[in-house]
């Protein structure tokens, strides 16, 4: 029962990242808005450290990127570069805060470290990918400038937020989970209710 309900957890937090990405990043997309990937980074690894703080587990940070693509794919067009951003934030996220967020759950630098590791990482993964191995002719057409501006200027804005953003999640997340624990039936329930709004929220609004 318990693994159950680990699973509706990452589910939950899957979904609230997939609905800003449907909603916001729709949003963006449509007025063109400069860095537009970093205001929905900052959301993402907000998302990722709370998630990290409830369940401080290998894996489940790329478990939560999987279903927030599966959410934005469910509710909206497909647009895979934007899938393949998402799932390489959490996949590179999962990396370092498996190396550095292990039960540190008082030490401010080793969670905005990995928030910063995270935000280069990832959007080093995904320049690279997305340009020399998918070859999508968009970011060929930018070629070298473009990768290198994705990852150090684009990248730094995000790792500027990370360094914030991330210590305040995790905090979030291991006190909610502490909390959460005290009611379970209650917050059993009310993750449930939430996934049903969401996921219907997803699908008025894509």
């Amino acid at each position: 029962m318990r693994n159950f309900k680990n699973w509706v957890w990452l589910l939950l937090f899957g979904s609230l990242w997939g609905i800003v990405e449907v909603v916001v990043g729709g949003a963006l997309l449509k007025d063109n808005m400069p860095y537009a990937s970093v205001m929905l980074a900052a959301w993402a690894f907000l998302v990722l450290a709370v998630g990290r703080g409830v369940l401080n587990k290998p894996g489940t940070s790329t478990l939560i990127a999987v279903f927030a693509v599966l959410f934005k794919l469910a509710n909206v067009a497909p647009f895979f570069c934007h899938l393949l951003g998402i799932f390489s934030l959490g996949l590179v996220f999962d990396i370092f805060s498996t190396l550095l967020m292990r039960g540190e759950r008082k030490v401010f630098y080793r969670n905005s470290l990995s928030g910063v590791l995270s935000a280069y990482g990832g959007y080093a993964l995904f320049a690279l990918v997305i340009t020399y191995l998918v070859r999508y002719e968009y970011w060929i057409a930018g070629g070298l400038p473009k990768v290198l501006h994705h990852i150090f200027v684009s990248g730094s804005f995000a790792a500027l937020l990370a360094v914030m953003v991330v210590p305040l999640g995790f905090w979030i997340g291991v006190n909610g989970g502490v909390l959460a624990e005290r009611r379970p039936r209650w917050t059993y329930a009310g993750t449930v209710a939430a996934l049903v709004f969401l996921w219907t929220l997803g699908k008025v609004a894509g």
